[in-house]
């Protein structure tokens, strides 16, 4: 053994004995402990660890909504950030989409409010349409269209009136600013409301934009009534699909057909997904460019079927054994006449056309098309721009509950249409379609084949039933003059997302029209005039003005119950004698009611409209197309919105829609309140169901479920936690002047963090990105604050004199930080943030009036950020080494341990050695020990009884410094627990000048 090693294991057992004996005085003094801990400043605060939610709502919900929308209408100038309400249907309870889509406009207004601007906001309620008249029907016990229509009326006022009610407590419940009374809020059924739409409908046929025609529109059977394409819904659907020839009239052939055919008889095949509509066929249409096969099937000797070549391969199979005996163009069947499916005696009455179309497609079916302009829209456009509906008019034969009517005798002949009076065309009707189709294959091929065909179809929206195409009488806005002009308006609006720009341009491009009318009677009437002999409409602005001032007088309904006669303008009178004029029975889509809210304003323009991105084909769409078709603004037209934001759906945790059916139903309100088993369903309290809301990317679809609500609740108790603390260190203290001189790197580098935050805060706020306010928040509180900040600082906080300038420094950084983070998250929790402010014992009426806390400039520190984003690289092994000491029992607290830094004497000049010369006093705090030294390579590593090292790179150099953790080489103080004791003194250095100063 060496002499240096005889060194070594002498100074072990020195450093075991003074560790014996520190031991030993310790033991003694542990009473002692106890006499100190009243002269330490530790946190006080009657601020609670929790609050049960049901009582925060009542301390502080009409402060922080109805008695906050007034205090900023009178206090705060203007003009107004107007965010305009797209009012929900007045129908059933709220689900969680509703309290998304309120809470974000809530943030919104919240933070306008704490940056001082008078925010306009009017909630709103649709009230009319299908779904409140059927409810009311229920109630009643009728069916649709047996009742006087002032009844109907009656009865559905009352039953959105109710529903209104409901959802205005429920909403109430989300801590919604704003004047929730009668007078200050909004209703489509409202009188005035329905005035100022009935004016703006008036200037839309001032300026040419409606017009009726009798045409095929969407119907929906379970409805009874005309939908426009906002309501559709499209849904995977299984049709019965059928391939069905038509005999052509030989006497129609041209030479070249004739030549191919011979003596046998020409058929057309073609291909329909819905065989019903084969009773009102009209046409046949071909590609003039496409090659078409004449076929005939073996053992055939009287028949050819032309279908196109190209679909050959496909329907092979059910073709069967055939043979091509030819090949012809389309245009070769230009000209042809073929004979309707159904009718009565040797000859049909009336033949048919085959017209020609590039728009005739070969991806299925026949390459032949069947064409039903009372059921196709494609169908009717195409005939009707070529002349062919002007001496034939539509075949019209079926009614409003998508049954066929009598008048199927008159298409079909007596034995066919008989056995169709009566069923419903898309079931039982299409099954008996076929079935007489069967029947008719006796007599030569009519029905070739039929399959299931299973395709994206149709739907009501509201019933969740199939629609028809349906030639009916209806009212339509042409839009071929507005929506150029609406979309050169959107060039003026922010879009979030910016792709949601994209989307409402393309379902306002692909509109020529839009069908108002609808057949029901909740809603506010279309006021035309009609000739009872001829069912023409008479709707001029002159008749608007005369009926309107009326309807303004007395209100809507009096269109039903008032005379005929009262609604005449002079004008009109002598050309009509009493009885040839009556009412019109149709009333306008309820996104027309909507649609025309945006004249509610003053200005006609809101700042922001935030709604689901189901609104861009509804409520978005219709109020810029009313605003521009009503417009007198020809040049630079705009949009009535500014910033039009846009929210995903709400799904359930494994991302499908929520539904009764499947049991995954989230109700906002059993968020709140809890359900009938706590243990299952909580009672969060709205605060946890805000911050759900905001701390979702809502750009997309959102998850609701018991994880992420119980990542919310998490995330208010941080928030609760962390303003405690707060609180609770200030006591009494607040700091309104300028920063201390004295201010630490680390209190530098905290206050240049809250400069960030509130920075990144207000940025993500005034672009609506909620999520990213909060994802800040969170590294901001959890890292800075809690794992960093609050723990470096405890030790000053409470052992230090009151009036020592390292305290004074960190209760500036910790007022400031309770001034910043507060109005950070009062949009979000306002009733958290309300109750710090009153804790606060602040002399402003709420945490809003108090305003937004702009961060001090002078707070913004890059070099203290980039020197202790250094130092906490060191820190990071610093902690492995002590919880390695921890985890082999050497030390239980981190206060036992001391630190050797050790440099490279080639070194001492590095940035990061000079750093660490310059903080020495700070490093100890940093690292949460009772003392740090920094020595050369030739320091001595086990001079005490253990030691734990690791080596660490120095940036810009090869070299690498090494950190060691010794035992602490003083004795623990009873005052403030840390080692820093002589042996013969009571306490350390440090709580002695503090135990003097007091």
């Amino acid at each position: 053994m060496d002499n240096n090693e005889n060194k070594s294991s002498k100074a072990r057992r020195n450093e075991k004995s003074r560790a014996k004996h520190r031991e030993d005085l310790n033991t003694e003094k542990n009473s002692a402990d106890k006499a100190f801990a009243s002269t330490l400043l530790l946190p006080k605060t009657s601020f609670p660890i929790w609050s049960e939610p049901s009582v925060s709502r009542e301390t502080f919900h009409e402060r922080t909504t109805e008695q906050l929308y007034k205090w900023q209408s009178e206090n705060l100038p203007g003009p107004p950030f107007v965010l305009h309400d797209g009012p929900p249907y007045a129908n059933g309870n709220l689900h969680t989409g509703h309290a998304l889509n309120k809470i974000l406009k809530d943030v919104i207004l919240r933070y306008n409010i704490l940056r001082g601007r008078k925010v306009n906001y009017v909630p709103g309620w649709d009230c009319h349409g299908l779904p409140v008249e059927n409810k009311a029907l229920e109630a009643l016990k009728a069916e649709p269209n047996t009742l006087p229509p002032t009844v109907v009326r009656s009865a559905a006022k009352e039953t959105a009136e109710a529903a209104l009610a409901v959802q205005r407590d429920e909403m109430m419940q989300f801590g919604l600013v704003g004047d929730w009374s009668e007078t200050g809020t909004y209703r489509t059924m409202d009188p005035a409301f329905e005035s100022r739409q009935l004016r703006i409908f008036q200037s839309m046929v001032k300026h040419g934009i409606i017009y009726r025609e009798f045409r095929p529109v969407h119907w929906s059977p379970s409805s009874q009534t005309a939908l426009a394409e906002a309501e559709l819904q499209y849904e995977m659907h299984t049709s019965t699909s059928a391939y069905v020839a038509f005999s052509v009239d030989s006497a129609s052939l041209s030479t070249e057909l004739k030549n191919a055919v011979g003596s046998k008889e020409l058929k057309l095949l073609i291909w329909t997904t819905t065989p019903w509509t084969l009773p009102t066929n009209m046409a046949i249409s071909m590609h003039p460019q496409f090659e078409y096969a004449l076929i005939t099937k073996v053992g055939s000797e009287t028949e050819i079927v032309a279908i196109a070549s190209s679909r050959l391969e496909s329907v092979s199979k059910l073709l069967g054994p055939h043979a091509v005996v030819g090949i012809l163009k389309g245009t070769a069947f230009s000209g042809v006449r073929y004979k309707p499916l159904f009718y009565d005696g040797p000859e049909p009455p009336l033949t048919r056309p085959v017209v020609t179309s590039e728009d005739v497609l070969d991806d299925a079916g026949t390459g032949l098309v069947h064409m039903a302009p009372s059921h196709g829209h494609e169908d009717y456009q195409a005939l009707l721009t070529r002349g062919l509906l002007h001496d034939n008019p539509l075949i019209n034969i079926v009614d409003a509950t998508g049954r066929y009517t009598t008048a199927t005798v008159d298409a079909c002949g007596e034995k066919v249409g008989q056995r169709l009076v009566g069923l419903e065309v898309l079931y039982k009707g299409n099954k008996e379609v076929l079935s007489i189709l069967e029947e008719m294959n006796q007599g030569g091929t009519r029905l070739l084949a039929v399959e299931k065909h299973r395709h994206r179809y149709a739907y009501d929206w509201r019933t969740k039933k199939p629609l028809i195409i349906r030639a009916t009488a209806q009212w339509f806005a042409n839009l071929d003059g507005v929506k150029e002009r609406a979309l050169q308006s959107l060039d003026g609006v922010e879009f979030y997302p910016p792709n949601s720009k994209r989307r409402l341009q393309a379902f306002v491009q692909e509109r020529s029209e839009w069908c108002i009318s609808r057949q029901r009677t909740w809603g506010v009437p279309i006021p035309a005039l009609h000739i009872l002999e001829t069912g023409d409409a008479i709707l001029t602005e002159e008749t608007l003005d005369h009926i309107l001032k009326i309807l303004e007088e007395k209100g809507t309904s009096y269109w039903w119950e008032g005379p005929v006669e009262e609604f005449i303008p002079n004008s009109l009178s002598p050309k009509y004698p009493p009885g040839s004029l009556i009412k019109g029975t149709d009333t306008m889509d309820v996104w027309f009611d909507s649609g025309t809210s945006w004249s509610m304003m003053d200005q006609k323009r809101a700042d922001v409209y935030l709604e689901g991105s189901d609104q861009h084909r509804g409520w978005f769409q219709s109020s810029l197309l009313t605003a521009i078709a009503s417009s007198e603004q020809k040049d630079a037209p705009e949009a009535p919105f500014k910033n039009l934001i846009t929210h995903g759906f709400v799904l359930d945790e494994k991302g499908r829609k929520m539904s009764k059916s499947l049991g995954n139903v989230i109700s906002p309100i059993t968020v709140i309140t809890g359900g009938p088993n706590l243990q299952k369903e909580p009672a969060y309290g709205t605060d946890v169901l805000r911050l759900w809301a905001v701390s979702m990317q809502y750009s997309g679809d959102v998850a609701m479920s018991t994880v992420a609500l119980k990542q919310a609740a998490e995330i208010l108790r941080k928030l609760r936690m962390t303003a405690r603390y707060l609180l609770g260190s200030l006591r009494d203290a607040t700091f309104v002047g300028p920063a201390p001189q004295n201010l630490s790197l680390l209190d530098r580098f905290v206050l240049h963090e809250l400069w960030k935050l509130e920075n990144d805060a207000r940025k993500a706020y005034d672009t609506f990105a909620f999520h990213e306010v909060v994802s800040s928040l969170s590294h901001f509180v959890n890292t800075t604050l809690s794992s960093l900040y609050f723990d470096t600082s405890k030790d000053v906080l409470y052992a230090d004199a009151t009036a020592s300038s390292a305290r004074t420094a960190i209760l500036y950084v910790l007022s400031s930080t309770l001034q910043t983070l507060t109005p950070i998250i009062a949009p979000f929790v306002p009733y958290l943030a309300e109750e710090i402010h009153q804790a606060g014992e602040n002399q402003e009426f709420s945490c809003f009036t108090s305003g937004w806390r702009i961060s001090d400039e002078e707070w913004r520190d890059e070099k203290a950020y980039a020197d202790l984003s250094s130092l906490l690289q060191v820190r990071k092994v610093v902690l492995e080494l002590l919880e390695k000491a921890r985890s082999e029992k050497k030390i239980r607290s981190s206060l036992e341990a001391d630190i050797v830094i050790i440099l490279p004497d080639n070194t001492q000049e590095t940035p990061l050695a000079e750093l660490l010369y310059s903080q020495v006093e700070l490093l100890s705090k940093l690292f949460i020990v009772s003392e740090v030294t920094i020595e050369n390579d030739q320091a001595p590593i086990f001079d005490r009884d253990w030691a734990y090292c690791e080596l660490l790179s120095l940036p810009g150099t090869e070299e690498y410094m090494r950190l060691c953790i010794k035992p602490a080489r003083l004795l623990k103080c009873p005052r403030c627990w840390s080692y820093t004791r002589e042996e013969t003194d009571r306490v350390c250095v440090r709580c002695e000048s503090a135990l003097n100063s007091a």
